[in-house]
């Protein structure tokens, strides 16, 4: 099988994540997760620490390897040799959204693949944006991420107190 990437902002990475990379970590013999880089957007995370609980959430996953990018998500794919882009859809509306970038990348790559894989049942409904609000204002998130990540959402909400 080809090797793929799967890339995202993980801010932070949830089991939602770690349920789609584990599940394309069985397809592709070597799986990219690659954390965006996006200087110009408010992140509650910096790249270099969502890139260390990404590593982290997937260390037991022997193929898989991550890293941080910026720029075209294609232009990464071709660098790191990957003719699959693997993204996760939750519901209708991601579709759409994921529906224009497949389609302006398959323009712009036509030799790179999206593929889409819904996440399991339990993490259909998860989202890092809920995830830190939930943690925000004290909310259990310990079922909903790794314990790593819990710790440090609870960390950055108490120091940002």
């Amino acid at each position: 099988m080809p090797i793929a990437v799967y890339p995202g902002v993980f801010d932070p990475i949830t089991f939602g994540h770690v349920d789609i990379a584990s599940r394309a970590a069985a397809i592709f013999d070597h799986l990219f997760v690659a954390v965006y880089d996006l200087p110009t957007k408010a992140h509650l995370f910096p790249t270099e620490e969502r890139l260390e609980l990404a590593t982290d959430a997937l260390a037991d996953l022997k193929n898989v390897e991550t890293t941080s990018f910026n720029g075209l998500t294609i232009d990464f794919a071709r660098q790191v040799g990957a003719k699959v882009i693997v993204r996760g859809i939750r519901g209708v509306s991601d579709f759409e959204v994921e529906m224009q970038m497949a389609l302006i990348n398959r323009k712009m790559a036509p030799d790179v693949e999206s593929v889409y894989m819904m996440p399991s049942l339990d993490y259909s409904f998860l989202s890092a944006t809920l995830i830190k609000e939930i943690s925000k204002l004290g909310g259990p998130v310990s079922q909903l991420v790794p314990e790593h990540v819990a710790s440090a959402l609870r960390r950055k909400f108490r120091d940002n107190e």
